[in-house]
């Protein structure tokens, strides 16, 4: 088993359309409005930015997030990861009674110096951590549609 590697998934039962989902999910420049583990996202060019994501843990990661897939149709949202973490995270919608299920998977590896010198024994409070700013995540986004 690689300690630095990790697989992601989370489900998000939200109270709006897949289509007024999707369209706030894909402005990542405005996750810190309603996110409050996403710090700052700042525009590189049309299809990269930069983030500073932090949560209970007390360290910021950095991490640039550049377009693979914007399919409105399909409903999904793909992004390449590079920095403290490598690799890719995904969102994809779907209708769900009167709203929408939102699936976010992430694979990534730390290339952060102290999350791998902490790999090991850092690992349950690392699962813990984004478990945590998951949660949030969600709370934030059903607030923030409600109000839009």
């Amino acid at each position: 088993m690689d300690w630095c590697r990790y697989r992601f998934r989370s489900v998000w039962e939200l109270p709006r359309s897949p289509a007024a989902v999707y369209a706030v999910l894909e402005r990542a420049e405005e996750y810190p409005r309603w996110w409050r583990e996403v710090r700052e996202v700042t525009s590189v060019d049309e299809h990269t930015a930069t983030s500073r994501l932090r949560s209970l843990v007390p360290y910021d990661l950095f991490v640039t997030g550049r377009e693979r897939r914007r399919d409105p149709r399909a409903l999904v949202l793909e992004v390449a990861l590079s920095g403290d973490l490598e690799g890719w995270a995904r969102w994809t919608l779907a209708a769900h009674g009167r709203g929408t299920r939102a699936v976010y998977e992430q694979e990534v590896e730390v290339r952060k110096p102290l999350m791998r010198w902490l790999a090991v024994p850092g690992r349950p409070m690392f699962r813990a951590n984004h478990a945590l700013m998951m949660r949030s995540g969600r709370r934030g986004l059903a607030r923030h549609l409600k109000a839009v």
